[in-house]
């Protein structure tokens, strides 16, 4: 103990500081709470900083005093700020440490692990750990500089959705989860030969149980210690950047989890979270729900998002639960939540805290991108806080998802009734801009996998499957498919195993993932399907209403008009010879791209040869041309110069 003596002589925090943080405007706290080593009269310690406004008691235990309650207590600001201070002499990095609580009401005593903490033990164990965050040497300047042409609204953003522990193990390793240096090779080297823009990782933020994925938090800048140290994590960005590749994150403020090391009941009250269960209490996913109407709480959750960007150099963030977080009757039944002052079901507290989320995130950082996991029709999600949206840059559209999955499910012979669910999507995709996503929460929880929700034999379910990953590919929006599906993995997704890469040994497997890497190419190279993905200028439907033969044609345009891509999907399982189909120009038309191609294992149908716009009028319009449809297929055209 003599070796580590406590002083209360020294803080981090300013009086702004404590007047931004009780204001809820503090967006940079983790640069003045948890564990910052720091120098007193030239020898080193750790600064420990910790909000508990109503604890009797707060000391730090750890490594450095076995763990002893008494031996380092921190004292309490004689502001009324709440927080807890103190300096100790001779702790070094690694050193693991916990807030040992004494609560002024009910007797209660807690070890809590810090709020703020940068690094903690591995699960199942729960201290955090000392840090420096800051020592990191980042060679991301180039992609740094330029990653404002990469986020933006009118570039191709391909996204691939991955689940760090699951992606690919080492088998023979005792089935072990690749590090955070292991990707930086191997996840990079795939990304690039699928010709992904964009990685997106479920939660990196530290979490107690592995099967929550992530997304039941209690290290909100803390990256999970599973894979490595943050400055491993730090190196995979890096590494992703310098190969040209962005980094988006799951981040989740909608609740967090009920572990007692964590943020719940943190100082023997309901500090972060209501404490009526009406509103604290997730019933869906049995988590702790944010009091966003607490200026402290709000600090808190702004500091966090703002830390990943900061130091992370994180280039999206993608908010999960937005539409829980919206509504106070969100999975509950009637009396099971309180209305707000306005007699209303929507979350004010919440609604002007994402507001705020967004406004400042993008005040500091205006080439990130903010995207909202929102499956309600809650309005203007994705447009200006200034106009009264939520300010959001993208929005997850999960009515088109649900619908073309559910609309691939039914045998072609019934497709015909159920036309709407195809077309549907484009009465409302221009109301938001909007992300395609065809994520893992369709892969789990017997939902079956992607290649199993299509009808048919084996070469039509993977028929199908190559028609709506092209369907989707040139439907306006952004693109995110979850790791399995570009190799059409049978099984469910199992966050304890490695996908089924064996599966790419059989052509079919092999072909699907090939098509999907040239349809990134293809969306990245053709700017008429992505520059105007959320405006209406962009597309154009040739026939939007030929249910009887489950086909539907549409144009994606840019500035130019020969860069005009000509879609045309046949869902039926019947070729369609002489297919007339009415174009706005003469000339030749070539296909660029067959679902149905050999390369992709495909069944060899389609046009090979240029064909010419003729004088038959077709679909309203005065010219046409005459296609081969391959079944089960999608085909783009593109007109010669």
């Amino acid at each position: 103990m003599y070796n580590h003596p406590i002083y209360h002589d020294i803080s981090l925090l300013s009086e702004m500081d404590i007047y931004l943080f009780k204001q809820g405007n503090h967006t940079k706290l983790y640069n003045k709470f948890g564990a910052h080593p720091m120098e007193r009269d030239a020898e080193m310690g750790v600064h420990f900083a910790v909000w508990a406004p109503n604890a009797a008691s707060v000391s730090v235990r750890g490594d450095f005093n076995h763990y002893s309650t008494t031996t380092h207590p921190l004292a309490l600001r004689s502001d009324d700020s709440g927080i807890w201070e103190g300096f100790v002499l001779g702790v070094t990095m690694g050193v693991t440490y916990k807030y040992h609580i004494v609560s002024k009401f009910h007797n209660i005593i807690h070890d809590k692990s810090d709020p703020f903490g940068f690094y903690a033990e591995v699960p199942a164990k729960s201290a955090s750990k000392v840090w420096n965050i800051d020592k990191n040497v980042w060679n991301d300047g180039e992609w740094m500089a330029n990653r404002f042409k990469k986020n933006a609204h009118d570039a191709p953003i391909t996204v691939y959705e991955i689940h760090l522990g699951s992606w690919r193990r080492k088998v023979e390793e005792d089935n072990r989860s690749l590090t955070y240096f292991e990707l930086a090779n191997e996840l990079v080297e795939y990304l690039k030969m699928m010709n992904y823009t964009h990685v997106e990782f479920m939660p990196l933020t530290e979490f107690p149980y592995d099967g929550s994925w992530g997304y039941q938090v209690v290290g909100y800048f803390s990256a999970t210690a599973r894979f490595g140290t943050p400055n491993d994590l730090m190196f995979l960005i890096d590494t992703l950047h310098q190969n040209g590749i962005g980094v988006i994150m799951d981040w989740v403020p909608s609740h967090f989890a009920v572990d007692m090391h964590g943020l719940i009941n943190f100082d023997g009250t309901a500090l972060y979270e209501h404490d009526d269960p009406r509103q604290g209490f997730h019933p869906e996913w049995g988590s702790i729900i944010f009091n966003y109407g607490r200026n402290e709480v709000q600090s808190f959750l702004l500091s966090s998002a703002m830390f990943w960007c900061d130091k992370y150099h994180i280039d999206g963030i993608r908010v999960d639960g937005v539409a829980s977080m919206l509504h106070l009757d969100y999975a509950r039944k009637e009396g099971e939540w309180i209305p707000n002052k306005h007699g209303g079901n929507k979350n004010l507290e919440a609604i002007e805290f994402l507001k705020k989320l967004n406004t400042l995130i993008y005040g500091e950082f205006c080439d990130i991108v903010m995207i909202a996991e929102e499956s309600t029709a809650f309005p203007m999600v994705t447009r200006p806080v200034s106009v009264g949206g939520l300010g959001f840059g993208f929005k997850w559209n999960m009515g088109w998802m649900h619908d073309s999955l559910k609309y691939m499910s039914y045998d072609p012979i019934y497709r015909s009734h159920h036309h709407h669910q195809l077309t549907f999507s484009m009465w409302y995709g221009f109301d938001e801009n909007f992300m395609l996503p065809l994520s893992h929460d369709e892969v789990v929880h017997m939902k079956g996998s992607l290649i199993n929700k299509m009808p048919g034999d084996n070469n039509q379910k993977f028929a199908n499957l190559r028609s709506l990953y092209a369907y989707m590919m040139a439907h306006p929006g952004k693109k995110l498919l979850f790791m399995g599906g570009e190799i059409a993995q049978f099984a469910e997704w199992n966050f304890e195993r490695s996908l089924d890469w064996h599966l790419l040994e059989y052509p079919l497997h092999s072909g699907l993932q090939k098509m999907v890497s040239s349809l990134n190419q293809l969306y990245r190279l053709e700017r008429a399907l992505h520059l105007y993905d959320e405006k209406r200028e962009g597309f154009e439907w040739i026939d939007d209403r030929d249910y009887s033969h489950n086909c539907i044609s549409f144009m994606r345009k840019s500035d130019n008009p020969l860069e005009t891509i000509y879609v045309v999907c046949n869902f039926s399982d019947i070729t369609r010879d002489g297919y007339l189909l009415g174009v706005p120009h003469e000339g030749e038309y070539e296909e660029i791209f067959n679902s149905q191609s050999t390369a992709y294992d495909g069944w060899n149908i389609g046009n090979t040869k240029p064909v010419q716009a003729t004088r038959e009028s077709a679909m309203g319009r005065e010219l046409s041309i005459s296609l081969t449809l391959p079944p089960l297929g999608v085909i783009y055209l593109k007109r010669n110069s």
